[in-house]
């Protein structure tokens, strides 16, 4: 089962972290949501597998914020 762990405002910053999260040994996907009510704005989910979820979170916070 798939965790989302972070919400990324563009595909750019989702694949920044998913870059980051690999790095690290992670299983990373990502999912596009699109938002008709605001065209320039696609936000992406990035899931990991439920059981890395807090350890991937942490790696987020230390490499990415």
């Amino acid at each position: 089962m798939w965790t989302v762990v972070y919400m990324a405002q563009d595909m750019e910053t989702a694949e920044k972290v998913k870059e980051v999260l690999t790095k690290e040994g992670f299983l990373v996907k990502l999912r596009p949501l699109n938002k008709k009510l605001y065209k320039k704005v696609s936000y992406c989910e990035v899931l990991v597998p439920k059981a890395e979820a807090q350890d991937a979170q942490s790696i987020i916070i230390e490499y990415c914020l």
